[in-house]
Formats: C-alpha cells, structure tokens, sequence
C-alpha cells in the first residue's frame, strides 16, 4: 500500500484556549484535527489532574492533527503566538498517511 510523509502536530494545551487555537488552525490551512482530554500529567509546575475540577479554566487538552510538510513552518509561527503566553506544549514528529489527499 502507498503512504505519503506528513507531520503529526500535537499540541496541549488549556480547554478555554481552544477556539482561539482552532481558529489559527484554520487560518493556516489546517485541514482537520482531533481534541482529545488530558487526565493528568506532570510538568515544569509539578503534578496536575482533571479529577474534582469544576471550571473549564485549568481542563488540559491535546489538540492532533496531521498537516502537509509544506504548511509546517506557517502553522507553527502561528501557533507560538497564541502560546508565548499561554501554557502549552507543541510536539512535531514525523508519520506516514494513507490517502494523503485528505491532509
């Protein structure tokens, strides 16, 4: 079977940024993406979990999406200004699709 090369974009990030963020996917030329929930983790701060919280403001999501290489460089200038002052964290790595048209 046929795969092309595409860059898997996975960003997480807090659930009240999310519009914004889909908004600049959107203007980059993101095709599509997927929000997945985020139960815990931990980083630079310490420790954190969804469990018990009562407000949208500090529900952690994973924003993936799969791009075409030649939009990369567009949709991350994009997406570090929303998150210079924001918590998140963008990963970058490369995957192999079938039907490539779709990305």
């Amino acid at each position: 079977m046929q795969t092309s090369l595409k860059k898997r974009l996975e960003i997480i990030i807090e659930m009240p940024a999310v519009p914004r963020l889909e908004s600049v996917l959107e203007k980059a030329g993101v095709k599509g993406w997927t929000v997945l929930p985020a139960k815990s983790g931990r980083g630079k701060n310490g420790s954190w979990a969804r469990e018990g919280q009562i407000t949208e403001a500090g529900r952690m999501v994973m924003v993936l999406a799969v791009i075409d290489p030649a939009v990369l460089d567009t949709v991350l200038e994009r997406v570090y200004a929303l998150l210079e002052r924001q918590i998140g964290i963008v990963m970058v790595s490369d995957v192999q699709v079938v039907r490539a048209e779709r990305f």
